[in-house]
C-alpha cells in the first residue's frame, strides 16, 4: 500500500507540473528522472514499517532564501518567459539545492536562452552553491542577464548583491549606485536599495581605506 501511494503522489507532482504549471516538453524528462531517483533512493533507505518519531513543530523564521527569490520575482516581472523553470528551481533553492537549481535553469536557457531572469537566477543558484561567493560562472550569468536586458534592475541588483556578500564592497557600491542612479522614481525596489547602498557606505566606512573605491 505504501508503495501505492508514493507511485500514486509522483504521478501527481509530474501531472501538476506538465498540465497545472506547464513545464515545457524539454524538461519531461529531466523531471521524470529526478522522481525515479527519488523513488530510487526511498527503496533502498526507506523503513515504511518502522515506528514513527514525533517532534514538536519548529517555527522556522522566513530566511534569506525567500526574501531573495521574492526580490527576483518583483524585479523581473515582464522582464521574461521560463516562468515553470523558475517555480522548479526556486523550489529546490529554497531547500538548499543549489546545484540541482543550477542544472533546472541551464536547461530552461538552453530552451530560452535570452530570458535574462533565467541567467540572474543561475547567477543566484551558482552564489549559492558557492556558500554566497560569486565566481566567474556567476558573474557571466549576471552580465549575460543585464546584456540582454540592459533596463532589467535584476542583474546589477543581484551581482551587487554577490559582490557584497564576497566582500568586494567596493565594486558592489559602484553598481548599485549605478542602478540607483537610473532608478525609476517609482520603482518599488528604489527605497530598498536606497537602504542597502546606505548600509554598504557604513561597512566601507568602518572597513577602512582597504576597502573604498579607487580614485
Amino acid at each position: 500500500m505504501t508503495w501505492v501511494l508514493i507511485l500514486g503522489a509522483a504521478l501527481a507532482v509530474f501531472a501538476g507540473l506538465v498540465f497545472l504549471l506547464k513545464l515545457p516538453r524539454a524538461g519531461w524528462e529531466l523531471v521524470g528522472a529526478a522522481l525515479l531517483l527519488g523513488i530510487a533512493g526511498y527503496a533502498l533507505q526507506g523503513h515504511p514499517g518502522q515506528p514513527g518519531s514525533p517532534r514538536e513543530a519548529v517555527d522556522v523564521p522566513e530566511g534569506a532564501k525567500e526574501e531573495q527569490i521574492a526580490e527576483r520575482q518583483a524585479m523581473g516581472a515582464g522582464f521574461g518567459k521560463g516562468q515553470s523553470w523558475l517555480i522548479i528551481a526556486d523550489s529546490m533553492s529554497r531547500r538548499g539545492q543549489y546545484g540541482s537549481a543550477a542544472d533546472i535553469l541551464r536547461s530552461g536557457i538552453h530552451e530560452s536562452p535570452n530570458d535574462p531572469d533565467l541567467w540572474v537566477a543561475l547567477g543566484n543558484a551558482l552564489v549559492g552553491h558557492s556558500d554566497g561567493f560569486i565566481g566567474p560562472a556567476a558573474q557571466f550569468a549576471f552580465q549575460r542577464a543585464a546584456t540582454i536586458s540592459p533596463e532589467h534592475p535584476g542583474p546589477p541588483f543581484f551581482m551587487g548583491l554577490a559582490l557584497a556578500q564576497s566582500g568586494r564592497l567596493a565594486e558592489a557600491r559602484t553598481i548599485w549606485a549605478e542602478l540607483l542612479a537610473r532608478a525609476p522614481a517609482g520603482a518599488s525596489w528604489k527605497d530598498d536599495l536606497e537602504q542597502r547602498l546606505a548600509r554598504l557606505d557604513a561597512m566601507i566606512a568602518q572597513s577602512g581605506p582597504a576597502a573604498a573605491p579607487a580614485p
